[in-house]
């Protein structure tokens, strides 16, 4: 057996079961062969069996906890992983308990590790500074989950084969320095994850950093995630034009904390004519604010590929189109191409959108979006705006359809 997945929760194992395993095949691993070792929802009765399935050709280990797992039973069993497998390329801990003693555990893993071996590390607690020192400077690593806790300094990071990194941080930004002129020749993604309450201006700080490396010339995918109010200075970001995706999520709970404007949509597409997905906010909520019908214009012809969109706008400005609009003479060439915009995906939430004006809404945004699909709302006034939009689709592809038929005739 080269690969076992292992579900706890849904076959349970008995340890009476493990136990009588283990005592038929003494101290010899279960599986010799065995190269990947994946377990979901590990469970008390079951983690302190794990090491008996691995073997020392196992390379890959992705385990996730079950909540409540005990610190000790956990940190035993990540102290045997170095020592039954001496070759580990990939190692996956998620939901581990936050604890001293993981992070000891955790830490003293990643130092027995073989330095030159190891790809893929992700685990959810923080490190020592002396595994700290190790892991930042993994020729190999090429993904990266890691876990700051409290003010903490790296060191500096020589990461060359790094595709990607997912960090969590939970104090100020000092860390961040640890990345200034470091070796980042691959990197791709960026992930970084908090809920501190005053997130500050952690673009300009991230931008300050990042452009001491070559990241401004690799970077594809920029996110940032919390449940906190925050306003991020969008203009820090400019200077990435190579990015792709674009996520950043804050709440508007305790009342709506986006800034975005027409002016900041244009100049992120301006920038970034490669952007694919566009993500800025959580759902959007019901204060009317945001970009107007010029932003959304404006994104659809500097953004050709531009396929899903998330952002605070304001659907009365759509109808305020309509009206104010003259009527374009037949020699007048259409400002947005309809082979140029992808859009298929737009979430609009709680937008609020006026009173029977939803035929009207729809057949602007088709105007602007001509691909748009889907509508993803929670606001119930949208349903007909996104019913109306699969309608069109639906006639769009009878008369394409129709129209090769016929053609095919003459």
């Amino acid at each position: 057996m080269r690969k076992l997945k292992v579900v706890t929760s849904k076959d349970p194992v008995t340890s009476d079961t493990l136990q009588v395993l283990q005592l038929h095949t003494v101290n010899n691993p279960w599986f010799p062969g065995l190269r990947i070792f994946q377990c979901e929802r590990s469970t008390e009765t079951f983690i302190p069996f794990i090491p008996s399935f691995l073997s020392p050709k196992t390379t890959r280990i992705k385990i996730g906890f079950a909540e409540d797992s005990p610190t000790v039973t956990v940190a035993t069993m990540i102290n045997k992983l170095p020592t039954l497998c001496p070759d580990l390329e990939y190692i996956i801990f998620d939901r581990l308990p936050r604890h001293p003693v993981i992070t000891e555990a955790v830490s003293e893993m990643v130092l027995a590790c073989k330095r030159d071996t190891l790809r893929v590390f992700s685990a959810n607690s923080p490190l020592t500074e002396e595994a700290r020192e190790v892991l930042y400077q993994l020729p190999r690593l090429s993904e990266l989950w890691a876990v700051i806790q409290g003010p903490t300094s790296l060191p500096k990071v020589a990461l060359p084969n790094l595709l990607t990194i997912d960090i969590e941080y939970d104090g100020d930004l000092n860390w961040l320095e640890g990345f200034r002129g470091a070796t980042l020749e691959k990197l791709k993604s960026v992930v970084f994850r908090t809920e501190v309450n005053n997130i500050g201006d952690f673009l300009g700080a991230f931008e300050r950093v990042a452009l001491t490396t070559s990241t401004k010339d690799t970077l594809s995918k920029f996110s940032f995630y919390t449940s906190r109010p925050w306003n991020p200075n969008y203009s820090s970001l400019l200077s990435f034009n190579q990015l792709k995706i674009i996520e950043i999520e804050f709440s508007c709970e305790d009342g709506c904390s986006s800034r975005v404007d027409d002016h900041i949509i244009v100049s992120l597409a301006q920038a970034m004519p490669k952007l694919e997905i566009l993500r800025l906010g959580r759902e959007p909520c019901a204060t009317a604010t945001g970009i107007t019908v010029n932003g959304l214009v404006g994104l659809a012809c500097c953004c050709p590929r531009l396929s899903e969109l998330r952002i605070h706008f304001q659907a009365t400005t759509l109808i305020e189109a309509t009206t104010s609009a003259t009527i374009p003479s037949p020699s007048d060439e259409p400002v947005v191409r309809r082979e140029d915009c992808t859009l298929t995906n737009f979430e609009v939430g709680k937008t609020p959108i006026p009173a029977r004006s939803e035929l009207a809404v729809a057949h602007i945004l088709l105007q602007i979006f001509p691909r748009l699909l889907e509508i993803e709302y929670t606001n119930r006034d949208w349903k007909t705006v996104g019913e109306t939009i699969k309608d069109f689709r639906r006639i769009e592809g009878f008369v394409r359809r129709a129209s090769k038929v016929h053609q095919l005739h003459i």
